[in-house]
């Protein structure tokens, strides 16, 4: 019996044992998990400050540019493609691109109303690019400010929708709202991301930073075969004024004013920052007021 009872005390003492050292494993576990969330916490802390320090610093370099020259072209330091910089325990990366180089959506619409100029030359990019110039009508409707269609489609339309909403009818506020926008499918959308932005103000389009297709589609009658051939000029030394462009023209095209310019005030800012196992990553639209300091117009955090 008494040797009955003393297997029965080693068995508890066993399992005793056994349970305190699972419940120290299981809070050196906790801990360490702990630890490692702390870490990661503070390492994802650490890169959403250097993505605030790197944007700063695009905008020291915006507003130091607009002081040394009215002129903006790709051989300019903030259009460089920098290799990502090492910081500790990690890196940072970003670039600049110039939102004037492309077609302002926005620019379709004028104090509420059609812009029948614009019009043209965006349902011009949509054919250069291989698609239905048909979509320029369609969201020249969510645009403008009225509920009537124009061509295209109004809230009657996104009402059978599920879920149903209506017409913005209003600028866009980034190029990523025309998922919203009838017939601006993923394939759509992915062929003319890099060619268009979406900005507050009427826009026209910086000659010195613009792909061939862009300005194909806003000097009419060049083409795009005689766009690349400006653009190969271009790119050996840029335009400083309208007559620089015009001088370089076929005699029998005109180009109007206030479709092209040879500066720009509105540039994207995107930005990556690794630290350890953390990774932030940030877009933002800039506006350059004069040589003031550049203004964030949005931004947010990928």
């Amino acid at each position: 019996m008494r040797a009955h009872q003393q297997g029965v005390a080693i068995i508890l003492a066993m399992g005793v044992v056994a349970l305190a050292a699972l419940t120290a494993s299981a809070m050196m576990t906790a801990q360490s998990i702990w630890l490692r969330q702390s870490e990661l916490n503070a390492e994802h802390v650490q890169a959403q400050a250097l993505i605030k320090v790197g944007l700063d610093w695009t905008r020291a370099l915006l507003s130091n540019d607009k002081r040394a020259s009215n002129v903006d072209y790709l051989g300019e330091p903030w259009a460089l493609r920098l290799p990502p910089m090492p910081v500790e325990n990690g890196e940072l990366s970003g670039r600049i691109d110039d939102q004037q180089g492309a077609f302002n959506l926005n620019n379709l619409v004028r104090d509420g109303k059609v812009n029948i100029a614009q019009l043209a030359h965006f349902k011009s990019l949509l054919s250069i690019l291989g698609l239905p110039p048909a979509l320029a009508d369609t969201l020249s409707d969510w645009i403008d400010a009225d509920s009537e269609p124009q061509g295209g489609a109004e809230d009657e339309f996104y009402r059978t929708l599920q879920p149903p909403y209506l017409a913005a009818n209003r600028p866009l506020v980034d190029v990523g709202e025309l998922a919203l926008v009838r017939g601006f499918d993923d394939g759509v959308r992915a062929r003319l991301r890099p060619f268009v932005s979406a900005l507050p103000v009427f826009t026209a389009v910086n000659v010195n930073t613009a792909s061939p297709e862009v300005i194909a589609a806003v000097i009419d009658g060049l083409g795009l075969d005689g766009a690349r051939a400006l653009v190969d000029k271009r790119d050996r030394t840029y335009f400083r004024d309208r007559t620089d462009l015009i001088n370089q023209l076929p005699r029998d095209i005109t180009v109007a004013a206030e479709d092209i310019s040879f500066s720009s005030d509105y540039f994207m800012v995107q930005m990556r920052v690794t630290i350890g196992s953390a990774q932030a990553r940030s877009m933002a639209l800039l506006a350059r007021p004069n040589a003031n300091w550049p203004v964030i117009i949005w931004r947010k955090m990928l």
